[in-house]
């Protein structure tokens, strides 16, 4: 069945403008859901039964749509993707839509709108064939992936324990890959406080809370190694050039490939808490991805879909990633996941995100072959 579909790239790209264009950053809500209601509109148009689940922390919506089957609701297929992007709104101003040769350009066009975009894809090409999946199909759009799902991870934990696989069309691996398992990240809250005084005449009186922060920034950044990496990413302070700051914040992330080496580091971050030269510095421990090891059903998954993909002639491999996702959690729960099932392509999270237009048909094959596949 799967080998008689056809996905036109003009068809596939037209939708994916269509969500490029609805920026969607995760921080601005009302952004988000209008990006939301694109999605549950498309879905709907398929024939999903869909619920808009609001969303909580000051965050958006996310978007559950589930496809009839005769099971009902036996255990089945997850497609888990997040619809929100690193991008603020407006800069498709400087990162527009553009077509060049093999390669379409916009914000969140790799992460991760492309993925969803030919999930979707292959959905419809299923149905508008007359298909039915062996498994019912349930796709999860959530709202703040990109912030290490602080406000989604109990629903996604929860809709996962329903099913029996989940597919994540995170961007594609270099090299036609797709992820089998997922680094463990950890966040870290950071906050110096000083004490005041007029940055003019009594700079000595004072204690800049950002000058503290920047010294430990170099402690954080030195804390790195081959096994666990660490970083820090954001920084703010002060309010006034005349006044010695008093408050410094920022925020910190570690990665590593096994739970052991986070929890070292983990351990190591807390310790840097305490007070210095009239300075008081905190490290708090902010969300945290488990790391995502593959089993046995992970790799089975991968193995139906590597002989899906040498069916077309691709040699389909696979790794574990850096990287979250929300692959992290439901593969550490034990449930078959298979993750980078998105389209190929490069520089997600810059201004020169990209995808590299001949994987979208080839992906949205593979979709919907593991569609098919899964269960019969």
């Amino acid at each position: 069945m799967t080998r008689d579909l056809h996905f036109a790239p003009e068809a596939l790209l037209a939708q994916l403008r269509a969500w490029v264009e609805c920026e969607s950053p995760t921080y601005d809500a009302l952004a988000v859901n209008r990006m939301m209601a694109l999605a549950a509109r498309d879905l709907a148009l398929i024939g999903a039964q869909v619920e808009t689940i609001p969303g909580r922390m000051g965050l958006g919506d996310c978007v559950r749509a589930r496809f009839p089957h005769p099971k009902g609701n036996e255990k089945g297929i997850l497609v888990l993707g997040h619809l929100d992007t690193v991008h603020p709104v407006g800069t498709l101003a400087r990162l527009p839509w553009r077509v060049e040769g093999n390669r379409a350009y916009g914000p969140g066009i790799l992460d991760m709108k492309g993925g969803n975009v030919i999930a979707v894809a292959a959905l419809r090409a299923l149905i508008a064939a007359g298909a039915q999946t062996p498994l019912p199909v349930t796709v999860l759009f959530t709202s703040d992936e990109e912030i290490g799902s602080p406000a989604t991870r109990d629903l996604i934990e929860a809709e996962a324990s329903r099913h029996s696989h989940v597919l994540v069309p995170e961007p594609g691996q270099p090299g036609d890959g797709v992820v089998t398992g997922r680094y463990a990240i950890a966040r870290f809250d950071l906050e110096a406080v000083g004490r005041p005084s007029h940055a003019g005449s009594s700079p000595g009186e004072g204690r800049s809370a950002i000058r503290a922060l920047a010294r430990k920034v170099l402690a954080i950044d030195a804390l790195s190694d081959a096994d666990c990496t660490v970083s820090t990413g954001i920084v703010s302070g002060g309010m006034w050039v005349n006044c010695v700051p008093t408050l410094c914040r920022g925020q910190a992330l570690s990665m590593a490939k096994r739970q052991a080496d986070l929890d070292r580091v983990v351990e190591r971050m807390l310790a840097l808490s305490g007070e210095e030269d009239g300075v008081r510095f905190t490290v708090s421990r902010g969300v945290t991805r488990p790391v995502w090891e593959p089993d046995a059903g992970t790799l089975a998954l991968y193995a139906l879909a590597k002989d899906l993909a040498a069916e077309a002639g691709v040699v389909l491999t696979h790794c574990s990633a850096g990287g979250g996702s929300d692959g992290n959690f439901t593969g550490a729960m034990g449930i078959p996941t298979l993750d980078g099932l998105g389209v190929l392509g490069h520089g997600y999270h810059t201004l020169d995100e990209h995808v590299l237009i001949d994987s979208l048909p080839s992906r949205a094959a593979l979709f919907a072959g593991l569609l098919m596949r899964l269960g019969a």
